[in-house]
């Protein structure tokens, strides 16, 4: 695996609430690199379909799971959004904060980050502003609908198959600030020896 700066592609990838919206924002911001998510490019096309994908805890609504049992139904959508992932890909310089990126990109670092569904839970239930129980139900629920858009989809189940990922990092004793601090040590380290 090669990682060089003029061509680096970095993939991030964890179930809800594991934090790779946060991190992959603020590693594009270290190495100056161009920031791509699904999550934002799907709420564009849900926007386009008459949604109205406002705020942090959207996908956790119930307009937000109305979208993605429609994805699940037609996968046109997810499709979409992932050729576009693929394109920003190819021409480099870019961190992606996907789900798929990991399986259909051949290339790229790839990250996975590691979290318990509790922890997830206690995270989502912060963000949102909603018990840990109720956080609980969704995670789970979110958990369930990706595998099956990209089980239908690309024959894999997000969370079970991480053998496409150079680096895992379990997230559920670590801050954000830490996490971070681990996976720059190991970007910085392969980009000083030009792998």
């Amino acid at each position: 695996m090669k990682l060089r700066r003029h061509e680096i592609v970095i993939c991030i990838c964890g179930l809800s609430g594991s934090g790779k919206s946060s991190i992959a924002k603020r590693i594009a911001a270290k190495y100056g690199l161009e920031y791509f998510s699904g999550g934002d490019a799907l709420r564009k096309t849900a926007r386009k379909l008459g949604f109205k994908p406002e705020g942090v805890g959207w996908w956790d609504s119930k307009e937000g799971f109305e979208f993605t049992k429609l994805r699940v139904e037609d996968g046109r959508f997810d499709k979409m959004v992932d050729e576009w992932l693929l394109e920003k890909a190819r021409k480099g310089r870019v961190v992606l904060d996907s789900r798929t990126m990991p399986w259909l990109f051949d290339g790229g670092f790839k990250i996975w980050l590691d979290a318990s569904k509790e922890v997830r839970a206690m995270r989502v239930a912060k963000r949102d502003g909603i018990s840990v129980e109720e956080a609980l139900k969704i995670v789970d629920e979110r958990d369930k609908e990706s595998n099956r858009i990209y089980e239908k989809l690309y024959g894999f189940k997000v969370g079970e198959d991480l053998t496409p990922f150079h680096l895992i990092v379990d997230t559920d004793n670590l801050s954000e600030e830490e996490v971070l601090n681990v996976i720059c040590a190991v970007i910085d380290s392969m980009l000083e020896r030009g792998e």
